[in-house]
């Protein structure tokens, strides 16, 4: 079997890097088109993908998170005639694992190959579920998985850790299992919730008073950095840390040793520091509201979790979790109806996993003495999307139209999208992703980026316009 696919519309690149994978004694299949791409991908397993970016039915850097979504997860390298800077940069934000020029060194190419192989095997070696307790996390979407790699890799090290993902993903969950799983899971995890930090009592809320430092400091007071010796320090909404205190923290970080206020002695603790945001931590940067050396400091290792929208197939075993969870402590045997799945995965989920487990709640409660949590036990604005998703699927009886032979229907030559779509072998997924793509540049496009009137033209939710947008590529003004 292969190890290594090649996509690439040049026939002769492509016999070239067959012919260098095969002097690493590696066997690999080669292709021009990403449908024919897909076709492969199903159907082996890859360990290793070299992807063009401008392929005949579509871009590679667009197509790049499906590849590395593949069953096999590959490494992928971009490989590409035009130096694109931002497009490397696309690139190596999205998972790829190098991004080369063409014509690259046969050199420079077998060494990529080599490397890229190797952290794979090592990888793909040993499941992460199997080297840690992902007990309290639940998920097997793509997204999930590659999370999982990184919460495996941080619970090995010793490194600092930057959390980042929308409100109630659940990042203080990954901390505390990240933690949990280290060698310092002996010590104690200290959460700081940065929000909620009194500008003046800060520093004393850190690291700690000595009797008479200030008026009220009756006695000694040990600080949550102390706390944290052997431990883990858990800095909960990092963003929201003023300016003044980045400034200390960032040589606590480095030193490992503060001064409690009132004291003329430094002290030391030895704590691991994992810090968490909801907030563009790079936009705070550039604004100049967040210290960019503090921000090397705390992504050493940096796990972006997936809102709920992205986690395909994750609602309902998210769903089943909570409602089980609840059963359990209140001894009753609920489950919920197959409609009510429907309905849960029709909603947007702007509060990602901490409102879905808040709404089964609810739901929970308010199927008192049933055995079945319906539709009718959830929110309004949750059936309401409910509603609209069928509303939208379901054409009305009276707009109907008898069947029409496809050869004689308006605007299905050869030259339409679909059917160049079909003739490609472009999957329904594939062709969907594209039109919907077509579909919110022309609506960018037309409202000149007006995100209120976007809104009322698309008929979706500004957090799910947003995500889409995001998905697509299309930054707003």
């Amino acid at each position: 079997m292969a190890n290594v696919l090649i996509i690439d519309d040049d026939a002769h690149l492509n016999e070239t890097m067959v012919r260098i994978m095969a002097r690493l004694q590696l066997e690999a299949d080669s292709v021009r088109t990403l449908a024919e791409a897909r076709r492969a991908l199903e159907q082996n397993d890859y360990e290793l993908v070299f992807l063009d970016v401008r392929l005949p039915d579509g871009n590679g850097l667009e197509a790049l998170p499906t590849i590395l979504e593949a069953a096999s997860r590959p490494e992928v390298v971009i490989l590409t005639g035009k130096g694109d800077p931002d497009g490397a940069e696309l690139a190596i934000q999205a998972g790829a694992w190098d991004y080369l020029l063409k014509p690259s060194s046969v050199k420079q190419t077998m060494l990529c190959a080599e490397r890229a192989l190797k952290y794979h095997r090592q990888k793909m070696s040993t499941a992460p579920s199997e080297t840690i307790d992902l007990s309290n996390i639940v998920g097997v979407s793509a997204k999930m998985e590659a999370c999982y790699e990184q919460i495996s890799l941080a619970a090995r090290s010793d490194s600092n850790v930057l959390i980042t993902g929308e409100t109630g993903t659940g990042k203080e969950l990954v901390a505390q299992t990240i933690h949990h799983n280290s060698q310092r899971k002996n010590g104690e995890f200290v959460p700081v919730d940065c929000a909620s930090l009194n500008k003046g009592l800060v520093e004393s809320v850190l690291f700690g008073h000595k009797r008479g430092a200030f008026t009220g400091a009756e006695r000694d007071r040990i600080g949550l950095v102390r706390v944290a010796d052997r431990g883990t320090l858990f800095l909960d909404e990092v963003g929201d840390m003023d300016l003044s205190i980045q400034k200390t923290f960032l040589r606590v970080l480095q030193e490992r040793t503060f001064r409690p206020v009132g004291d003329s002695k430094e002290t030391s603790s030895n704590f691991r520091l994992i810090a968490a945001t909801n907030r563009d931590l790079d936009e705070d940067v550039a604004q100049e509201v967040f210290r960019k050396d503090l921000l090397y400091r705390l992504k050493t290792i940096h796990i972006k979790l997936p809102s709920l929208r992205e986690r395909e197939g994750d609602i309902r075993l998210l769903a089943m979790f909570r409602v089980n969870q609840l059963a359990r402590q209140y001894g009753r045997k609920v489950t919920l109806a197959p409609e009510t799945f429907e309905a849960l995965a029709s909603y947007d989920w702007p509060g990602n996993v901490r409102e879905l487990f808040a709404a089964m709640e609810t739901a929970f409660i308010k199927a008192d003495g049933a055995s079945q949590i319906i539709p009718r036990h959830l929110s309004s604005r949750m059936r309401i999307a409910a509603t609209r998703a069928q509303v939208a699927m379901a054409e009305p009886e009276e707009n109907q139209v008898a069947p029409v032979a496809v050869s004689n229907m308006p605007g299905l030559g050869s030259e339409a999208p679909g059917m160049q779509a079909v003739e490609a072998g472009t999957s329904l997924k594939g062709f969907k992703t594209d039109m919907e793509r077509h579909y919110l540049e022309s609506l960018w496009a037309f409202t000149d980026g007006d995100i209120k009137r976007m809104v009322s033209i698309s008929g979706c939710s500004q957090s799910h316009l947003y995500s889409l947008l995001k998905k697509a590529g299309i930054s707003l003004k």
